[in-house]
């Protein structure tokens, strides 16, 4: 009785080592087959990178995020489904090789632009017959744009809004240097008047004479 339970303890020994060295074999066979991916997302168009865009391992259900250089870097397995994804472009599919000789990859991926074409809209500028009808019976021809920017920049209408305006800068500034040089030209003695200047009054008898002031 003892000698079968010592060869069934003896026989459960050898089965958990040699199980136990079968796991320590595949792991370190599949710690050889890991391969260090990396690569760079371009777009197709113009192949410019792709900032951040998203890349998946469908296979081990592990990602990454590419970087604003669209470069990326992970560990994978030979025979792993890759995703690749990003904002308006369509997502892509990448198988990893398994006839790789190395530990390492690099690849350039490139996504197709997600264009959605569609369907043709046209717009009026009424929702219906009949408020065009109503629009064109009671439409003013005369008010449109351009004959509105004419009547406001006629000459009355500027003349008149120049007329409630108060004096600008250039104004005020072109009034004082007038006051300046009259100063200075009038120095050191009284000031120009010409009620007392004769030759003024020469000159207005003149045209008194010839009808000159009758025809202003």
């Amino acid at each position: 009785m003892c000698k079968s339970i010592f060869i069934l303890l003896f026989s459960l020994t050898i089965a958990s080592m040699n199980s136990y060295s079968q796991n320590s074999e595949a792991k370190q066979a599949d710690s050889l087959r890991l391969i260090q991916l990396s690569g760079v997302v371009i777009s197709e168009g113009d192949l410019t990178p792709l900032s951040y865009t998203t890349v998946y391992d469908k296979t081990s259900q592990r990602g990454v995020i590419a970087d604003y250089y669209g470069f990326f870097s992970m560990v994978t397995f030979p025979g792993d489904t890759l995703l690749f994804s990003g904002y308006s472009f369509k997502t892509s599919t990448y198988i990893v090789p398994d006839t790789l000789k190395e530990n390492r990859y690099s690849i350039i991926h490139m996504l197709i632009k997600d264009t959605v074409n569609l369907p043709e809209v046209t717009v009026y500028p009424w929702p219906s017959r009949e408020d065009f009808a109503r629009s064109f019976v009671e439409m003013q021809p005369y008010e449109d744009a351009l004959r509105r920017a004419q009547r406001e920049l006629s000459g009355e209408s500027l003349a008149f809004v120049a007329a409630r305006l108060d004096n600008d800068a250039s104004l005020a500034s072109g009034y004082l240097a007038n006051q300046r040089y009259t100063k200075l030209y009038t120095n050191g003695q009284l000031p120009a008047n010409n009620l007392l200047n004769p030759y003024s009054w020469a000159k207005l008898i003149q045209d008194w004479k010839a009808g000159k002031l009758s025809k202003q």
